[in-house]
């Protein structure tokens, strides 16, 4: 029995070379035929016989997990765990394994791209000249912009390296920052307290706190400067969308933009504002850094369940 639940609805679009390398290692693969995320009961029913799951978003808890008997393996395509009980698949002898290093890159490109947006008000731009209003919009620069980097672990970090590149002057808060890294590259390690209030942009890139609980809420958004912006590329959740919702509609902050949310697809009243970017979860969605993702992962399930 060799079964391989591939549940990722766009595993395999960017290259073939994940799909070659299971089939090369002789293990059958059964395809999420749905085209969107599953649910646990999809989940349940595809991956009954499998041994191993190359893992996207599905949410696989004690539930799942204790109707799938054969599972060795869980291997996920991307960073977070959050939909992952670890614990309970590692005391029933099922390894897990993420591929931290795949979208470091990507997510740290889109949160400067983000960043140029709103700064420079592409969007609204294209908007406008579509609707044929000629308007020039007045933006600014990142040069010499104070940016905060919160959360400051390999995507910070990668996008800390990018903002200097671009002129910008770079601070940081992290529970447990790098120093090393941070004296190497010049950037200074504050409280949060003073991130949020020093800041002109915030770029978020914490994995979460592990009861759910919003990260940044009204405390955070009333310490900005009323000229700053926010820009979430981390996790839904982490950032209050109520709170976020009521400071864009009050213009206590210039504007924000966010690829991630609470519930996805996203619904909410956040649509209803110019002041704010929404994208798709799209972090990691540039083809070579998906296809590394799905490689690393591919290639993580195999070795372990080779040696098991």
């Amino acid at each position: 029995m060799n079964k391989v639940l591939v549940s990722p609805s766009s595993f395999g679009q960017c290259g073939i070379e994940p799909i070659q390398l299971l089939k090369e290692n002789g293990f059958e693969i059964i395809i999420n035929p749905y085209g969107k995320k599953l649910t646990e009961t999809e989940t349940i029913e595809l991956g009954k016989d499998a041994i191993g799951i190359v893992a996207g978003v599905e949410n696989l808890n004690k539930n799942v997990i204790d109707k799938l008997p054969n599972l060795r393996c869980i291997s996920r395509v991307g960073v977070g765990m959050d939909s992952v009980d670890i614990e309970y698949a590692n005391s029933k002898g099922i390894t897990v394994l993420n591929t931290p290093n795949g979208p470091t890159r990507a997510v740290a490109e889109l949160s400067i791209g983000l960043t140029m947006n709103l700064l420079r008000s592409i969007s609204k731009a294209d908007k406008n000249i579509k609707n044929q209003i000629w308007k020039k919009e007045i933006g600014y620069l990142i040069q010499d912009k104070i940016v905060g980097i919160l959360g400051f672990g390999r995507i910070g970090r990668e996008t800390a390296k990018l903002f200097q590149a671009l002129g910008a002057n770079v601070i940081a808060y992290d529970l447990y920052p790098d120093i090393d890294f941070a004296k190497k590259y010049d950037i200074k390690i504050v409280m949060k307290e003073e991130l949020f209030s020093e800041s002109d942009i915030i770029s978020i890139h914490v994995p979460g706190n592990k009861d759910k609980t919003a990260i940044v809420t009204k405390k955070e958004f009333l310490l900005m400067k009323k000229n700053s912006f926010l820009v979430n590329v981390s996790r839904g959740g982490v950032v209050d969308e109520d709170d976020l919702y009521d400071t864009l509609k009050n213009n206590k902050i210039s504007g924000a933009a966010c690829d991630v949310f609470t519930t996805e697809p996203y619904n909410g009243k956040l649509l209803e504002l110019d002041n704010i970017l929404l994208t798709p979860h799209l972090g990691s969605y540039a083809e070579e850094a998906k296809l590394k993702m799905e490689i690393d992962a591919v290639k993580n399930l195999i070795n372990v369940l080779k040696a098991k």
